[in-house]
């Protein structure tokens, strides 16, 4: 795990991070400080820990709307996904006291 510093929104910062996944964390650093600048830019808000709310909602906006493969709806699966695991955990749980 090397050190990197990184500049998101003319803030520098020392993040953590594995050598394989170095530009993957670079690409990430430069999609967020993009969103940033253009809240900022925007000029309505002028908080930085607002910028990085507001950059954080949008992200995870088009995360969870994005389409990915053949039309999956990457949020319903999440929901999916977690009802899923709702349901196990009951299974397992209702197995515990079987025993």
């Amino acid at each position: 795990m090397s050190k990197m510093d990184v500049t998101i929104l003319d803030r520098e910062l020392r993040v953590a991070c594995p050598e394989e996944e170095k530009q993957s964390l670079l690409d990430a650093v430069g999609y967020l400080n993009k969103k940033m600048h253009e809240i900022r830019d925007a000029g309505k808000i002028v908080n930085v820990e607002r910028i990085a709310i507001m950059a954080a909602l949008n992200i995870a906006h088009e995360l969870l709307s994005t389409k990915v493969g053949r039309g999956i709806d990457l949020a319903d699966l999440t929901r999916r996904m977690e009802s899923m695991q709702t349901a196990i955990d009951q299974a397992l749980a209702e197995q515990d006291t079987l025993f």
